[in-house]
């Protein structure tokens, strides 16, 4: 079973932005990173990792926790919808 959890957990998983909101995509997890595109409403991004940063209050609550969905790029977690306050990404380095 073991490895089957191993294999399930670095399958890509694609989380949906909160409905009814265009999401700005920084440079940095941050508020003062430049924005380098905006998400339409309906966009799923993937989470490649999850880092803390400027704290952002959004649809899914007040959070501090940035998601890392391209290189470079990142979305605050309080407009991803992930079914968690935490992180459900493992730390960018």
């Amino acid at each position: 079973m073991v490895g089957a959890a191993h294999a399930e957990a670095t399958t890509s998983r694609y989380y949906p932005v909160a409905p009814g909101y265009q999401v700005n995509v920084r440079s940095g997890p941050g508020t003062g990173y430049s924005v380098v595109r905006v998400l339409p409403e309906g966009s799923k991004v993937p989470i490649y990792c999850q880092t803390p940063g400027t704290s952002v209050t959004g649809p899914y609550g007040t959070s501090n926790i940035w998601d890392n969905v391209s290189n470079g790029q990142y979305v605050s977690d309080a407009y991803v919808n992930t079914g968690s306050d935490g992180y459900v990404a493992d730390r960018c380095s």
